[in-house]
């Protein structure tokens, strides 16, 4: 079998909450957003209470550096076997959803929620997979997302896949496929609105995706390329003890994620600023040359300083990082991602002790052509609008048998 050569789209067996469950509470938003901010987390639990919710099987990032986070995983597992004894899932036949998502920063964004095989994703550089990295991967962030899967009888993917298809005839493929409506509701904490509709007839739409291929590539990781690094990690330890058989339809093999079309109106991208903690502001903000005439800047107590960075997005965003960690190296420190000017001002007026770096934003239209031509770009280089927009857990699929 050359896994290359085959559909690298899957048609899974998608599970939901079983009717009558609180949809505003079982859903929550991407385990790798508002890692800087405990408020945000203490205001979702105060809101799930008891309820059903994915946020008793995902394990938001802010946890990871915490004395309780080994406690945490194993919770997720035992509440992933509480829910299947107790009947809070249900099984959908195999299909699609078809998610029509409103934020309040776009009024639509359209995606479907399939399979992917993971033979046919690769994050390592200069790959010729159909299914490819943006971003760097750090190694370091696998081992712990391992442990979690690891346990884990079911996968809730906040994977975003992105495809070229500028006359948009996956979608119309898809549209002329509709079933029925499987949720269609308010998302918590100002994510905005999610509809989902089955699709069960998904033959037009896997061939529609396979005319889409292009010099062997179909999808481009937007947003969580880790966690799909991760399902990829966790098939590649057990597939060699499995037999040809098992391995063409264990459902570890495939992992859950949301298609979107890289020309959807709803998909944007915005830059990933940097915060610097625990240092001397100003002796930072003195240190950071300019070394470029694009527009960047550095937050030093609320307060907007201008500083000229290179004019290729990745290259600014690559000797930014390089700085940041030459002086963390030497003074100390620590580093954070964070989406929106706004919160490095706000941030950075709060604690004198952090420092901003704003970046500048890539345009979506040179996301293909520069991983094409370079590789994977610099680790954050880009974020798929703000924090809001992110993905909410709401579908899974079960990875063992």
């Amino acid at each position: 079998m050359n896994p290359a050569k085959e559909p690298c789209v899957a048609v899974p067996e998608i599970l939901l909450p079983a009717e009558g469950t609180d949809m505003a509470a079982w859903a929550v938003i991407a385990c790798d957003q508002h890692t800087s901010d405990a408020a945000y987390w203490s205001a979702l639990e105060r809101l799930v209470g008891d309820k059903p919710s994915t946020l008793r099987l995902t394990l938001p990032e802010i946890y990871l550096e915490k004395e309780d986070c080994a406690a945490r995983i194993c919770s997720i597992s035992e509440t992933m076997r509480l829910y299947a004894a107790n009947g809070v899932f249900r099984k959908l036949p195999k299909g699609f959803v078809f998610v029509e998502r409103s934020t309040p920063y776009r009024p639509r964004r359209v995606g479907i929620v399939l399979a992917v095989d993971l033979e046919s994703y690769s994050y390592q550089k200069g790959s010729r997979a159909r299914i490819r990295a943006t971003e760097a991967t750090i190694l370091e962030r696998i081992p712990p997302r391992l442990q979690i899967r690891a346990a884990a009888e079911i996968e809730f993917p906040h994977v975003m896949l992105l495809y070229e298809d500028p006359q948009n005839t996956v979608l119309r493929a898809a549209q002329s496929r509709l079933g029925e409506v499987l949720y269609d509701f308010d998302l918590n904490m100002g994510g905005g609105h999610v509809k989902g509709t089955f699709i069960g007839d998904t033959q037009p739409v896997v061939e529609a995706f396979e005319k889409l291929v292009s010099d062997d590539l179909l999808f481009m990781v937007g947003d969580g390329n880790h966690s799909l690094a991760t399902a990829k990690a966790a098939w590649d330890a057990i597939k060699d003890s499995l037999t040809e058989e098992e391995r063409r339809t264990h459902p570890a093999r495939y992992a859950l994620a949301e298609a979107v079309n890289l020309y959807d109106d709803g998909i944007y991208f915005e830059g990933i600023h940097r915060i610097v903690k625990g240092v001397d502001a100003q002796k930072f903000a003195a240190a950071f040359s300019a070394f470029g005439s694009a527009e960047g800047a550095l937050y030093v107590s609320g307060c907007r300083i201008p500083v000229g960075m290179a004019e290729e997005v990745p290259a600014a965003v690559a000797e930014s990082d390089r700085r940041i960690a030459a002086y963390i190296a030497e003074h100390g420190g620590s580093v954070d991602y964070i989406h929106g000017e706004q919160a490095l001002a706000d941030m950075t007026a709060r604690d004198p002790h952090c420092v901003g770096v704003f970046l500048p934003k890539m345009h979506k239209s040179e996301l293909f052509g520069l991983v094409k031509k370079n590789g994977s770009l610099p680790r954050k280089t880009f974020s798929m609008g703000e924090s809001e927009e992110k993905r909410y857990y709401i579908e899974g699929k079960e990875i063992r048998i």
